[in-house]
């Protein structure tokens, strides 16, 4: 009688360790990721933008493929550092995203004289990259410059001309800075609260140039009022087949593109970003968010995971050099 109590109170400790155990590990690492619990979306983003924008495209048919909530949430602020900084302490459990950029990923870790809070690539998981916009260069349609050539040889000899961008730190501001890494052409860097007022400039004619994206000035391309110089992608725009990349106008090696990603803390099981991974993938070829990609010039990606990674550590690298070669620092 006594054995079979011993036998009983051991089967019965064993059982009480073991659920014990299970409850402390995560969701996703006992095979039932997700569950009926909220997936937050973190957009270190204003509402409204490229970033932002994608997120509510990609988020309900997430739910759906899912079976669960996922929600957005906005924290906006430095260039991104903010919201890629809450979602980096953020459990490392399956249900915490983050829509990552170039400036958010790659550049503001060089770029913020303070420390961002975190390290954008020891900090997160890679899951899957939504694609990359290439930014053209464009003068006003009064501008003397009609090639690459001749916005080089003029801003030598003017020691300077001047580059309109929506802020320091900005994609189109960075476009400048690699330009001018590349050349040895000195710019002149003029910061603006924003791609409207910038674009607006440059219309009147305040302003010498600007690289921003297709979106922003490729309707004023269309009608005339701009001139598109060169693109900054390895290959040429299909919405703008005439007009050559930078490599190919003589700057060979240059390759930029302002891209959009999805990430998740560091730490996140492997099953959980390789299934988040493969339905994300899935809703990128849906034809409703090729085009809305495509309208917003970019071109969809796809990347596997660890190459995402590889190609965030070249980018950091990358503008790590130009950030420290021009001297810029944000605050």
């Amino acid at each position: 009688m006594q054995r079979r109590t011993l036998i009983r109170h051991t089967l019965a400790t064993a059982t009480a360790l073991l659920a014990g155990a299970l409850a402390t590990l995560p969701a996703a690492a006992q095979g039932s990721w997700p569950t009926a619990k909220v997936i937050t979306y973190v957009v270190p983003f204003a509402p409204g933008g490229n970033t932002d924008t994608l997120a509510r495209l990609i988020a309900p048919a997430l739910a759906s493929a899912l079976g669960t909530q996922v929600v957005i949430d906005n924290k906006a602020g430095a260039g991104g550092s903010v919201g890629s900084a809450a979602a980096a302490r953020a459990p490392a459990d399956g249900f915490t995203i983050l829509g990552g950029t170039i400036s958010s990923h790659s550049i503001n870790v060089s770029l913020y004289t303070n420390p961002i809070g975190y390290d954008p690539v020891k900090s997160f998981e890679p899951i899957a990259m939504l694609g990359s916009g290439p930014l053209v260069l464009a003068v006003p349609a009064s501008s003397p410059y009609k090639t690459l050539n001749d916005v080089l040889a003029a801003s030598k000899a003017k020691n300077g001309l001047t580059s309109a961008s929506p802020g320091v730190g900005t994609s189109p501001h960075m476009a400048m800075e690699l330009l001018a890494h590349q050349t040895g052409v000195k710019f002149t860097h003029v910061p603006y609260r924003g791609s409207g007022p910038a674009v607006q400039d440059l219309l009147g004619g305040q302003v010498d140039m600007m690289f921003d994206t297709a979106l922003i000035v490729g309707p004023h391309i269309q009608s005339g009022r701009l001139r598109a110089i060169a693109v900054t992608s390895s290959k040429r725009l299909e919405s703008m087949p005439d007009v050559p990349t930078i490599a190919e106008a003589g700057q060979r090696g240059f390759d930029m593109g302002s891209w959009q990603a999805v990430f998740a803390p560091a730490g996140t099981p492997k099953p959980v970003v390789d299934r988040l991974h493969a339905e994300i993938m899935k809703i990128v070829a849906t034809p409703d968010v090729q085009a809305r990609l495509k309208g917003f010039g970019m071109v969809p990606s796809t990347m596997t995971p660890a190459e995402l990674g590889q190609y965030q550590k070249a980018e950091v690298a990358k503008w790590a050099e130009v950030i420290k070669a021009a001297g810029i620092k944000a605050e």
